[in-house]
């Protein structure tokens, strides 16, 4: 191999051997006409194109090398004759890597494989024959493709004997070897080798360490790169800034935002777009903005990576400013424009307005493609529309969209939350290919449904497919266990984790917290959080919101905000779900006043944050000051969804609004086209029947387009009471006692009227019919904390510890009050007994108790927060005003319904609840 040999030995060069000219024919008509002066059938077989190929060997001043040489390789690959293919390739082709490109692509798609170029390449070199640094520089390339070790590593031997290896382009691909199929460490010696590496080497470094996932290594040399002045390429650039934006490194994006006005490459799409999706990933949408306002052109490309940042980031409006501005420049938005505004308004939480797009842009001629089909498919199993799910599953079908793994996944997904399992599991059986979230997908189903002994069934089928279960699944298994009521079984599956060699993750540790909290056994969710805490797992913004949930569900003030200052310390305050559950708890705990400070903090309010502070004041009955906010929200472009309505509707009812409520319930269909669900026809009727409208609200009901629930009927029985009606009071409870017959308050309802109406031979028949149907009666309880403890006074006979202390005060405090005019409701006890004794009974209702209590052991001056299960009677309303008067204090009680907040003699509800 001492002398480099142009191939001469196996074919003489396709070339004019005297003058070295191509010839000046049109290479593919020298071709055809001498293929056909050979008749028709010439080369028809493997060997008529051999008699051709020595033919040119014979006669090369006849042809046109390069294109003989491409017709040869194409007729081989025909004929499947690989190997003389390559050989042809490696003696006939000019020194053009893109041609060589071009070979491969005709190679593989003729079913060749690139192990059979590279022996004919070890047949060759073996032969003696010695190739120049351009051959080489792409056989290290398929070395690379093929993992072929050992031959790249005798091509770089033989490369440093004839010194090639000092190449530019050589030593690129060299690197390119090394950093693919030995590691970077190889990678790196090469580039260190050489005294001034030119800007092709550097690329080459930061592409191979950013291949690797050594993020932080490829952006070092990048910048090191910069310190010696040379230029990156624009795939340089992209992959740098797409490694800032997964390390959250703004202030890199910063300087390689400086290092494209510096070289003058605002017009540079390919480097500009990716640089305000960085921005966006990272929420620094004001930059992002600068960056688009600063190009000189724009395409389709920009315009959506705009209107996907401001979409995830919830700035909908400025994504639709955008929308509109690119129509109005004569650009049209593509099917990825529609996905974005799709995906952006699911994420926010907008599940109607995904389906309201969705029609709009099939108005424009637009049909969704797999993407959009995702985004539909988890807003309409957000929203529960079963049957609009199915249509969705027959277009899927209809479109061949069944194949993607995840528009199926969404699919098992859809089915899975509408409670639809056999549906479920029949999309899922029928996946062609089940990747591990539609395993983890169709187990999360079985066990939120309570069906473990099928989750564990599917759990064995997984394994036994060679399916390992993951992380997720597991975390599945302890959420659907926790939120079941078996929070212990939950955790006994999360510490089992451990053993099968994964370890439980704060998304873990919140799934158990979370169902709990959703269980209602918030207790547990504080406890195992301590745990979590212990055990060193830190926890995120998911964790704050599933912990403030369990505070709010408990009425805790005190532990709530202890869980602020502790998210403030973490800074996990920022987060806008984490503040809109800070929101919800602060509202439920009976501390409006934080629960507004909070709200108007928050920079991008999404559309959970303002339903959460319209219906923290609903439940105070602060109506008009609920309906402000809508006002608010309405003004910052943010639309309402069928939440919205229920919270408004609420604020109207507990305000007694009445022709406020009837103008916000018509509205939703004819302003804003959501449909009526029951809630939003509870409210109504309930608003209805307080203010006295009883006839009224029958009407409603039965010209209703749902069928009446027991929310309904309850309604109506519990105004029934207040207005003493027993004819409609009757129908209710018939209805009730079908839809309900388990549910002891409605019998307590109807005992009260009849007792009220002295028709105790009715009290009479009721306790039977209760005793002859198992009915138990729901114990009432009333709780408030002191000193971080919780006292609990019941009705179930067990007396407090304090009790004496207790009572002695109240009677004290009951003489007090009657001076100032207070008269005993004995109408609220229906057992039959004299005047006396009804007085004695009211005295031991639970809520007086645990004011009384809260007044003799909290500081003067502090407001006093009882949390009762059941609502509050009208004699006990009226003696925590009175109390509220005769001791100067705040008392907040927060009942089975809503708020009522005493002050000064007065209730925040003004009597109407």
């Amino acid at each position: 191999m001492e002398k480099l040999a142009p191939l001469y030995h196996f074919h003489p060069p396709l070339q004019n051997s005297l003058t070295h000219k191509p010839i000046k024919a049109p290479p593919s008509k020298i071709f055809l006409d001498s293929l056909s002066s050979y008749g028709p059938n010439v080369t028809t077989s493997l060997t008529s194109v051999k008699m051709m190929h020595t033919q040119m060997i014979k006669l090369p001043q006849m042809w046109n090398p390069d294109a003989a040489a491409k017709n040869l390789i194409s007729r081989y690959l025909e004929f499947g004759d690989f190997q003389s293919a390559a050989m042809v390739f490696y003696v006939g082709l000019p020194r053009n890597y893109l041609i060589w490109h071009s070979f491969v692509e005709e190679f593989k798609s003729a079913a060749g494989s690139l192990h059979i170029v590279l022996e004919v390449f070890k047949e060759l070199h073996g032969k003696g024959v010695v190739f120049d640094s351009e051959v080489c520089s792409v056989v290290l390339k398929f070395c690379t493709r093929e993992m072929d070790l050992w031959l790249g590593m005798e091509i770089h031997g033989c490369l440093i004997k004839r010194a090639f290896d000092l190449d530019v382009y050589i030593r690129s691909a060299l690197m390119n070897f090394y950093g693919r199929c030995w590691g970077l460490e190889k990678a790196h010696q090469v580039f260190h080798e050489m005294p001034n590496p030119e800007s092709l080497l550097w690329n080459q470094a930061i592409i191979l360490n950013l291949h690797s996932e050594e993020l932080q290594t490829g952006v070092e040399l990048f910048r090191k790169m910069q310190l010696s002045f040379l230029k990156a390429e624009t795939a340089t650039i992209v992959k740098v800034l797409q490694a800032c934006g997964k390390m959250g490194a703004i202030n890199a994006i910063k300087q390689i935002h400086g290092y494209v006005f510096r070289f003058g490459l605002e017009s540079d799409l390919s480097v500009c777009n990716p640089l305000i999706s960085m921005y966006f990933k990272n929420g620094k949408h004001e930059l992002a903005r600068r960056v688009f306002d600063s190009m000189d052109n724009r395409n389709i490309s920009s315009y959506n990576s705009m209107i996907s940042g401001y979409a995830a980031l919830g700035f909908l409006n400025d994504a639709w400013n955008l929308f509109c501005e690119l129509k109005s420049y004569d650009m049209k938005p593509d099917i990825v424009t529609w996905n974005c505004l799709l995906s952006g308004h699911f994420l926010c939480g907008y599940k109607e307005k995904v389906l309201n797009i969705l029609r709009r842009m099939q108005a424009e001629g637009f049909k969704p493609n797999q993407i959009s089909m995702t985004s539909i498919l988890q807003a309409i199993s957000e929203l529960g529309f079963l049957n609009l799910g199915k249509e969705a599953h027959g277009y899927v079908l209809r479109n061949g969209f069944d194949y993607d793994v995840y528009v199926g996944t969404s699919l098992v997904d859809m089915y899975v939350k509408n409670h639809s399992l056999t549906s479920a599991y029949a999309v899922f059986d029928s996946m062609k290919n089940k990747n591990i979230f539609a395993w983890n997908s169709m187990v999360s189903g079985y066990c939120f449904n309570g069906m473990f002994e099928d989750a564990l069934k599917l759990l064995n089928r997984m394994e036994n497919e060679g399916i390992k279960p993951d992380l997720v699944t597991r975390t599945g298994l302890i959420s659907g266990y926790a939120m079941r009521g078996y929070g212990k079984e939950g955790m006994t599956i999360l510490q089992g984790t451990k053993s099968l060699g994964l370890t439980p993750n704060v998304v873990s540790w919140t799934a158990l917290i979370s169902g709990c909290s959703q269980a209602g056994n918030g207790i547990d969710s504080l406890k195992f959080f301590v745990q979590m805490h212990q055990e060193g797992v830190t926890p995120n913004s998911a964790t704050i919101a599933c912990l403030l949930r369990a505070c709010a569900g408990l009425s805790l003030l005190q532990k709530g905000k202890e869980i602020h200052c502790f998210s403030i310390r973490s800074g996990l305050i920022e987060d806008v779900f984490a503040a809109t559950a800070l929101i919800d708890m602060y509202s439920k705990s009976g501390s409006l006043k934080n629960a507004h400070n909070v709200f108007r903090k928050i920079r991008n309010k999404t559309l959970a944050s303002w339903n959460c502070m319209i219906m923290g004041f609903a439940i105070f009955g602060l109506g008009k000051e609920a309906i402000s906010v809508f006002d608010e929200m309405q003004k910052e472009g943010v639309s309402p969804d069928a939440i919205t309505f229920t919270a408004l509707l609420s604020a109207c009812k507990n305000s007694g609004l009445i022709d406020k409520g009837w103008k916000y319930f018509d509205s939703m269909i004819t302003d804003y086209g959501i449909n009526q669900q029951l809630e939003h026809y509870c409210c109504m009727v309930d608003l209805l029947c307080r203010a006295g409208y009883l006839d009224e609200a029958w009407d409603l009901i039965h010209s209703m387009p749902l069928k009446p629930d027991a929310t309904i009927w309850g309604a109506l029985l519990g105004s029934c009471r207040i207005h003493k009606n027993l004819e409609f009071a009757e129908s209710a409870a018939k209805n009730l006692f079908k839809l309900e017959p388990n549910n002891s308050a409605n019998y307590i309802l109807m005992m009260n009227l009849y007792s009220i109406s002295n028709r105790w031979e009715d009290v009479d028949r009721l306790r039977d019919l209760m005793s002859t149907a198992g009915v138990k009666k729901r114990h009432g309880w009333s709780w408030i904390q002191i000193n971080q403890r919780v006292h609990v006074f019941s009705s179930d006979g067990k007396p407090h510890p304090d009790s004496g202390e207790i009572y002695f005060e109240m009677y004290k405090l009951v003489s007090e009050i009657k001076k100032l005019g207070y008269v005993p409701d004995i109408d609220c006890v229906y057992q039959n007994m004299d005047e006396a004794e009804k007085e004695k009974i009211l005295l031991s209702h639970t809520e007086k108790l645990a004011i009384t209590y809260g007044l003799i052991k909290m500081k003067a001056g502090e407001p006093v927060r009882v949390i009762k299960n059941t609502r509050i009677c009208s004699d006990c309303h009226t003696a925590a005003k009175y109390i509220s008067l005769v001791k100067t204090r705040e008392l907040l009680i927060r009942d089975g319904v809503r708020f009522h907040h005493f002050r000064e003699g007065k209730c925040s509800c003004n009597d109407f609840w």
